[in-house]
């Protein structure tokens, strides 16, 4: 729980299970997120070796984030917590 265990990191982590993502169009997918909460937890993820960086050497810049295998691996996990709140609410 102490590499996911935050507001923003299983989300993140939700998202790039649909493939890689750019830097923008991944923040857009949590609009809550601050600039400054985005790269911190963008930042620890892939410390934790759950998600990948590649820097595109393009102007102006392309950043991409995409799962590392360590990350794949929590997606049945990540999965069964979307549809497990998606029961609870009754909308299912």
């Amino acid at each position: 729980m102490s590499l996911i265990g935050t507001k923003w990191k299983p989300l993140v982590l939700f998202h790039l299970l649909e493939g890689p993502l750019r830097s923008g169009v991944l923040q857009k997918k949590v609009p809550e997120i601050s600039n400054k909460m985005f790269t911190q937890t963008v930042r620890e993820l892939e410390t934790y070796g759950l998600i990948s960086r590649k820097v595109f050497p393009v102007v102006p810049p392309k950043v991409e984030y995409r799962l590392s295998a360590r990350g794949k691996s929590l997606g049945p996990i990540l999965q069964s917590l979307d549809q497990w709140g998606f029961e609870d609410c009754g909308l299912s």
